[in-house]
């Protein structure tokens, strides 16, 4: 599958992923952010939760890891949070997860 059509495979999933609070997707809440793949099938972006304190930052993290990790193709992910509290202890949390 060519970068393009991966992009566009990953943006139909992620519109999935809901935000609980405002039954919005993380793309139209523009959580997900400067979202990358290569042709490798990596994909690389930044999530930055709605506030420094969102209570469900890390939940919506483990969704969007888990959607993205559903589409074929994808052979990898890099998520780097951002504007969070606790963007530190998560991005290394995270990490681990992947």
């Amino acid at each position: 599958m060519d970068t393009q059509s991966l992009t566009q495979a990953i943006h139909e999933k992620l519109q999935t992923v809901m935000d609980p609070e405002t039954s919005a997707d993380v793309l139209r809440m523009r959580l997900v952010q400067n979202l990358n793949v290569d042709e490798d099938g990596m994909v690389s972006y930044i999530f930055q939760p709605s506030s420094p304190l969102c209570p469900i930052a890390v939940t919506l993290a483990m969704n969007i890891i888990e959607a993205i990790k559903e589409v074929p193709g994808v052979s990898g992910q890099d998520i780097q949070v951002t504007g969070y509290l606790y963007a530190d202890e998560l991005n290394e949390t995270l990490k681990s997860v992947l």
